[in-house]
């Protein structure tokens, strides 16, 4: 497998293959978490020409896009975050542009998933770690219970780093209903 980096998409061929494969690795999240984990079509698109994020690319042997990841140190480029959270907490890192954020990691949920997944994780590793910052990324309760995301995301970051590393959750959200059956 090939990890490439690159800061835009612009062809149309390559845009729609990771806006597929997108859809493909993500799109039940649409059903299954209550605040939006996902992307409209033109937010990814968006997402694909800002040169303040990082797509991260992961080709087959055979040339097949099966793994896609956004990255960025610029935290105001990040949909769906508060970069004033992260400037609150870590002062220094933010100021020297050494946190970063995955957006979303997208792999095709066939054999080689693991492989690309385990590919990109350290691409992103390699790129924060040389310059002694963070990753922050976020994981809905679906995919921290039933897939275990948080532990497994740690276990295999605390392996590239050699042990040497913190974990910690940052925040919680709940989503509570209150429903009234036979309130009459």
């Amino acid at each position: 497998m090939l990890v490439k980096v690159i800061d835009i998409i612009t062809d149309d061929e390559m845009h729609k293959a990771a806006w597929e494969l997108y859809e493909r690795a993500l799109g039940e999240m649409r059903s299954l978490a209550v605040q939006r984990h996902l992307m409209y079509q033109s937010e990814f698109g968006e997402v694909m020409l800002d040169q303040r994020i990082e797509k991260y690319l992961c080709y087959s042997d055979e040339g097949v896009l099966v793994g896609l990841a956004t990255f960025s140190n610029d935290l105001s480029a990040m949909p769906l975050i508060s970069p004033e959270y992260f400037q609150r907490r870590w002062p220094e890192l933010y100021r020297q542009h050494r946190i970063w954020y995955a957006g979303f990691v997208a792999v095709d949920r066939d054999s080689r998933s693991s492989r690309a997944l385990l590919e990109l994780m350290e691409a992103m590793y390699n790129t924060a770690s040389s310059q002694n910052g963070m990753i922050a990324l976020d994981f809905c309760r679906h995919n921290d219970m039933k897939r275990n995301m948080g532990r497994a995301t740690e276990r295999i970051l605390r392996r590239f780093a050699g042990g040497v590393m913190r974990a910690e959750r940052m925040d919680e959200e709940q989503f509570w209903s209150y429903e009234f059956p036979e309130a009459a």
